[in-house]
């Protein structure tokens, strides 16, 4: 029988989303129910209480930050951003976590969702533009060494 070669398995790409997590549209619906017998009483105009959860629901949606091998893709509640890696000067880091894109010309824009135990993923997913400062990508990237075979005349009993 003749031998078929394999057909070519398709690039992995690697892409990473920051969002806040879809469970927090649970806790919005509570507030919702919470917010009826007040928003619905018979002082005229209360139903507009309901303004904050909906504006709640609209960010929680769609505020996220996406890294892909081309950049970084910024989206906050009232709009979107694409960075290619080329663009970036480095990340910056506040005293509470939160990371943010630098510029070539030093502006900065936060990036939503990202902190700094993400440092990893976007070092990872940006192949190498990004130096990951915890040194956990390249031990996933660079295999470690093998051990040693022992000798067969050493046994450790």
């Amino acid at each position: 029988m003749p031998e078929t070669a394999d057909p070519p398995q398709p690039v992995k790409r690697r892409k990473a989303t920051f969002r806040v997590p879809l469970i927090a549209l649970l806790a919005i619906f509570g507030l919702m129910v919470c917010l009826a017998p007040t928003a619905f009483a018979d002082v005229p105009g209360l139903w507009a209480l309901y303004v904050v959860p909906l504006a709640l629901i609209v960010y929680v949606v769609r505020t996220r930050t996406v890294a892909t091998p081309q950049g970084l893709a910024v989206w906050t509640m009232f709009g979107h951003r694409e960075l290619p890696w080329d663009a970036l000067k480095g990340l910056s880091i506040s005293k509470k976590a939160k990371v943010s894109a630098v510029l070539a010309d030093d502006s900065k824009i936060p990036l939503p969702s990202v902190r700094t135990r993400h440092l990893p993923v976007l070092a990872l997913v940006s192949n190498g533009r990004l130096k990951d400062p915890t040194g956990l990508v390249e031990e996933i990237v660079t295999p470690a060494e093998p051990e040693p075979p022992e000798s067969p005349g050493s046994s450790a009993e």
